[in-house]
């Protein structure tokens, strides 16, 4: 804390300036024993250096490459591309038998899970299962978190196969239609893979955790509701993803519509699955009852309509999946003709919401084992194995929560878990799809169901509302815009709520009126502080963000304001009349010229009242931008202090006495 020069301050201010002197010049302005620094001005082409890397390469990622061989150059950075020549080196037995038992448990989920969700999305079921074999391979390879499980996710599913059914009827087109999912898949990849390589990855940040909150709940009763489809043995069906629109469809076909049979196999197996997620959830230990429960079900389901032959009496059931192993899709996708600007605009939806989605979880777990990932990595990953994955047969793969979830809770050490779980979907490919012809279309509802009533945070929702009402609110906007609307309008709604919020916080930031706390030097938000004093005769005001264009009209204006309402005080009950304005800029970080400009007009304004304008502990970057637009010469540079607390000492002391 600063404190007032003691009788050795001038020692300590000869061995300050002989320090300092030692290392680079520096012009200071001095006070009460302090000095304000003053650096010396930049190059244009350093600061745009500075500027540019503290922007995109904060993290320095060469700087292991300095002082090092040739050779040794070459192998780290096939180590940054490839992170398992990094881990592969210390992989043992131990960790395999882990990564063996993730794996296993979390194939044993995902398949009856892949191949709803590959309906979910439009799409024939095999593909479902195409993208849990080649896309986990890949990330393996590439991947920087050792928890994630890739492969279809429900949200995504949901949001592809709504923006392709907008454009193609994949009952009319199924052709047209699955091609025009191999190209957005492609865009996606390209997408996430540019964020990550142009280290644009910051983005994604725009979409605050509020938004994201309610967008899944908000796409979890979206999906939860299409599966009524499913689960009710309707054959005529709304397209349509709104709440209002599906349950006219439900309604509608109530007589002549349900079928009794697959009311009762989706009832049951429901049940089955939500007691199984209860157990888990009770007892740690047991998450392999939930997790292998889906499987279960579906063997249980398919050989009891298999012997009844239940499918005769109007349940519907899988019929065919193809049997072996991903087929080229390179030639399908669409590189030219109309088709391609709309995959383009589909691929980059679906990219941004995946990305989303798998850094989160991907940074979840990464904190819980106290590792860390990178983000431009993990985005080069992602949109690497989308690109090979559209080439592949597969459409977009990301990070799922429940199957991570499963994996970090089975013991997995690295992503070799997701080499496994690739590995049994290519036995199932290549050996078991047949089986699943007797499958009913109710277990797969049951589980899409079970599955997605995870993803209603209602904990953090009451959270998120009791901290920020403004968070709520974005919260609250992108579920009903999802629910009553569409997918795409719940995203929509979702960003523009995120990015006013960011807007009114820039356009109207927080100032306070500061007061001293007594018998100290420190000087505080007299609403935070009641107990704190204002000092007669000033004004001392704090301005709590950077000035920009934005906000600078804003920012004069409100100060100007602080001090009309102190001076009306002070006429009320007769105090001294305010002399000085200072204003506190340590949390400042930044200021542009419209800015300077306000400060300008701040400065002329209280000139005419014959008041002095003071600021307080400027930042570096603050200070540089005064001294370049003269400002620090208009107001003089001994109305520059390092505190608040020097300038009350130097232009009120009689006052500071009392204090």
């Amino acid at each position: 804390m600063p404190r007032a020069v003691s009788d050795g301050g001038e020692h300590m201010d000869s061995e300050i300036a002989s320090r300092s002197s030692s290392h680079r010049r520096v012009d200071s302005v001095q006070h009460a024993g302090y000095k304000v620094g003053f650096p010396p001005k930049k190059k244009l082409l350093d600061e745009f250096t500075d500027a540019v890397k503290e922007t995109f390469f904060a993290d320095d990622p060469l700087r292991q490459y300095k002082d090092q061989s040739r050779s040794k150059k070459v192998l780290l950075g096939l180590q940054h591309i490839f992170p398992v020549l990094d881990w592969g080196r210390h992989y043992t037995f131990a960790k395999f038998r882990g990564d063996l038992v993730a794996g296993l448990t979390i194939a044993s989920l995902c398949i009856p899970q892949d191949i709803g969700y590959a309906k979910l999305a439009g799409l024939l079921p095999q593909y479902g299962l195409y993208s849990s074999f080649v896309p986990p391979l890949i990330y393996a390879l590439m991947g920087s978190s050792r928890d994630i499980a890739i492969g279809p996710v429900a949200v995504v599913s949901l949001l592809l196969g709504t923006l392709l059914q907008n454009e193609i009827d994949p009952k009319k087109n199924p052709t047209e239609y699955t091609r025009l999912a191999f190209t957005a898949t492609f865009f996606a990849g390209v997408t996430q893979a540019a964020l990550g390589f142009f280290r644009l990855g910051f983005i994604i940040e725009f979409l605050s955790h509020a938004a994201i909150v309610g967008f899944m709940a908000g796409a979890a009763i979206t999906i939860a509701l299409q599966q009524l489809k499913g689960f009710l043995g309707i054959v005529d069906f709304t397209k349509k993803t709104d709440i209002i629109s599906v349950m006219k469809s439900v309604w509608k076909n109530v007589h002549h519509g349900w079928n009794w049979e697959t009311i009762l196999i989706g009832a049951c197996f429901l049940a089955f699955l939500l007691v199984t997620k209860y157990i888990a959830k009770k007892n740690k230990k047991l998450f392999w009852v939930s997790a292998i429960a889906p499987l279960t079900s579906v063997i249980i389901s398919t050989f009891f309509v298999y012997i009844t032959r239940a499918d005769k009496h109007g349940v519907a059931i899988v019929k065919h999946i193809n049997k072996g192993i991903n087929p080229p899709s390179a030639s399908l996708i669409y590189f030219t003709g109309p088709y391609l600007a709309k995959g383009f605009k589909i691929g980059v939806v679906a990219g941004m919401i995946g990305l989303t989605e798998a850094i989160a979880i991907g940074r979840t777990f990464a904190g819980m084992k106290d590792y860390q990932i990178d983000g431009n990595k993990e985005m080069v990953a992602l949109g690497t194995m989308n690109i090979v994955g559209s080439m592949t047969s597969c459409y977009v793969a990301t990070g799922s929560f429940s199957r991570s979830a499963v994996n970090y809770m089975a013991g997995c050490h690295t992503a070799v878990s997701n080499v496994v779980m690739s590995i049994v979907v290519l036995l199932t490919l290549e050996l078991i799809t047949p089986l699943f012809k007797y499958t009913p279309n109710a277990i797969l509802s049951a589980i899409i169901i079970s599955a997605v009533l995870g993803l209603i945070d209602y904990q953090t929702a009451y959270l998120i509302w009791k901290v920020d009402k403004l968070d709520f609110l974005a919260c609250l906007g992108a579920f009903f815009g999802v629910v009553f609307s569409s997918v795409e309008y719940g995203l929509l709604i979702a960003v523009v709520i995120s990015l006013a919020k960011i807007l009114l916080q820039v356009t109207r930031p927080r100032t306070a009126l500061l007061g001293n706390l007594p018998r100290t030097t420190i000087y505080r938000n007299i609403d935070q502080y009641p107990e704190a004093t204002l000092v007669p005769g000033m004004v001392i005001v704090r301005v709590d963000s950077a000035i920009y264009f934005t906000n600078s009209n804003y920012v004069k204006e409100r100060i100007l304001r602080w001090l009309r309402d102190e001076e009306e005080r002070q006429q009320d009950q007769k105090l001294l009349k305010t002399e000085f304005l200072i204003v506190e800029l340590s949390p400042v970080i930044d200021i542009d010229t419209s800015g300077i400009h306000a400060l300008e007009d701040l400065f002329r304004a209280l000139e005419k009242r014959k008041i002095q304008l003071i600021l307080a502990n400027p930042g570096l970057a603050v200070i540089q931008k005064l001294r370049s637009a003269k400002f620090a010469d208009l107001i003089g540079e001994d109305k520059i202090f390092l505190t608040v607390e020097d300038a009350v000492k130097k232009f009120a002391p009689k006052a500071a006495e009392n204090v």
